[in-house]
């Protein structure tokens, strides 16, 4: 349900009058926009933050220092609230609560049918609480209300309720061996798992990583991102009300050289997941390597081709890429941020691509209608225009865009580049922002080669209506997802992960479970056995 509501943003489209201003013409094609829509008071949220400490051992405690962090509006730089400031004394804490929980609780030793009722009465709450989580999650992220009420929070329940069906569903094999022998194998909770979710979904990289944990038995210290730590703790409360033991889950937020360094680094912690960029992604790898040698599940950074074959519809490849790139302001890992068109077909491309970003609704997430909120902070607006203003400097053609929205908060422009050539910043690095690359190609070959070309593997979006060429394309695009005439479909049974420096292993889908088991093999000789 959830991944049809994703794909259904697709064919949304807007009249140009709902956008709160004009647009006045500058000269070659590139537009700027008025300021009107986010100059406008921000829409005050629904909902309050009731949560902003650690959740240690089943309760909120504040740092073992008394620091705490702001955690700011999107959409005016404004504090919504001060956080608890875990470190690595916190993250000790928090390990030690996770290890007695998983040596000495009720939780691994649980039926895994009791396990599993307690994630089902989780996500019920969170199904009742659906439009406060919602909120809470927009205010602190700058993600369309919207999207957050119809896609996300629904993925996320949906997500607890298909690792709550593969609890009890978890089991060894019994293995024929040469000889009086019987063998089997057990597969067992890792132990403590510890767990770093990023701030573009924090929501949703919640239920991808505590969901599978918890369904084979682990314990658990996840560290949110410092952007957006508010949504995690909300729900925890939540799993708690559901029945979740004590200790099973603890929460520490605060910043990668301190709390997430010392987690990574824990001698106590038996398994790593993290997703974010790839260059801290190495760092995670190395700090566990130097430690305990525990094993690491990655998700890392993407710079995803989008190819336009030559008989594709114009009009429905527009929409597709554009979703595939400004879908969450372009702040996605998989993003389609290279999009690759067919000669035959790329001038027309390219002017109706123009045209849907500046049909683009921006303004206030809470706001209905909107497409695009705000980026997630200052670092990351800087970031994207300084990325922006190396298009400009290489020689592309800025088409729409390239420059901020209004003047408060952290709004930028839907900004498309033509006449992008491979080699340039804007096609090689990871933006993370509402930019779109369209680049021109000529034979099917070149565009393998080109695609291919780059130290990411995360995904790839193809669209033609030619069974042959769909074919071609996605056994020849080097990316751990291909996705065919759709993009950004993403649902509780499909694998996730990347080839290359987009990260090591797999979440979602049942390939995630392998993720927090351990395998054993136990073998016991048979005396006169009346069978082999």
């Amino acid at each position: 349900m959830a991944a049809r509501r994703i794909s259904s943003l697709v064919s949304r489209t807007l009249p140009l009058v709902s956008r709160g201003g004009k647009q006045t013409y500058v000269g070659r094609g590139i537009y700027r926009y008025s300021t009107a829509a986010a100059l406008e008071d921000p829409i005050k949220p629904p909902v309050s933050v009731q949560y902003d400490k650690l959740l240690i051992n089943g309760q909120f405690v504040d740092a073992a220092s008394g620091k705490t962090f702001p955690t700011l509006d999107p959409r005016t730089g404004e504090v919504i609230a001060h956080v608890a400031e875990g470190d690595a004394e916190d993250i000790n804490r928090a390990v030690a609560a996770a290890r007695k929980a998983f040596d000495e609780g009720p939780w691994p030793k649980m039926t895994a049918y009791e396990r599993q009722r307690i994630l089902l009465r989780f996500a019920d709450l969170v199904e009742k609480h659906n439009d406060e989580i919602a909120a809470l999650e927009t205010w602190d992220s700058g993600k369309l209300y919207e999207q957050c009420a119809q896609i996300e929070v629904p993925m996320f329940v949906r997500l607890f309720r298909y690792y709550a069906g593969w609890a009890d569903k978890i089991h060894g094999l019994t293995i024929p061996a040469d000889g009086a022998l019987h063998v089997q194998t057990l597969h067992e909770p890792i132990g403590v798992a510890g767990q770093i979710i990023p701030w573009n979904f924090p929501l949703v990289m919640f239920a991808w990583k505590v969901g599978p944990a918890l369904a084979c038995g682990n314990t658990i210290v996840l560290k949110t991102a410092e952007q957006t730590p508010l949504s995690a703790l909300l729900v925890s409360k939540l799993l708690h009300e559901a029945g979740l033991p004590d200790g099973v889950l603890n929460i520490v937020s605060g910043f990668g050289p301190t709390a997430g360094a010392a987690l990574c680094s824990h001698m106590d912690v038996d398994k790593l997941a993290f997703t974010g960029s790839t260059e801290t992604g190495k760092v995670v790898l190395e700090l566990a390597s130097k430690s305990n040698l525990k094993p690491v599940t990655l998700e890392l950074g993407g710079k995803s081709p989008f190819i336009v074959c030559e008989d594709a519809d114009v009009d429905q490849a527009v929409e597709l890429a554009h979703f595939s790139l400004f879908f969450n302001q372009g702040q996605c890992c998989c993003a389609g941020s290279r999009t690759y068109v067919h000669e035959k077909v790329y001038d027309e491309f390219v002017e109706k691509a123009k045209a849907r970003a500046l049909r683009r609704a921006v303004g206030d997430p809470f706001k209905a209608g909107m497409e695009q909120g705000p980026q997630i902070d200052a670092e990351q607006f800087e970031k994207i225009l300084k990325y922006i203003r190396l298009g400009k400097e290489s020689g592309a053609t800025v088409e729409a865009g390239g420059d901020r929205f209004g003047s408060k908060g952290y709004y930028i422009q839907p900004t498309v580049f033509s006449n992008v050539k491979d080699n340039m910043p804007i096609a090689t690095d990871e933006i993370f922002g509402p930019v779109q690359t369209i680049l021109k190609y000529k034979e099917l070959d070149d565009v393998i080669r080109r695609a291919n070309n780059t130290r990411y593997g995360l995904a790839a979006g193809v669209f033609t209506h030619n069974l042959d060429t769909a074919n071609t394309l996605m056994r020849a695009l080097r990316a751990g997802t291909v996705w065919i005439n759709c993009f950004d479909t993403f649902d509780a049974t499909i694998p996730f992960g990347g080839y290359k420096m987009s990260g090591i292993g797999r979440e979602k889908g049942e390939y995630s479970l392998k993720n927090y088991l351990q395998v054993k093999a136990v073998v016991t000789s048979l005396k006169n056995p009346a069978w082999l």
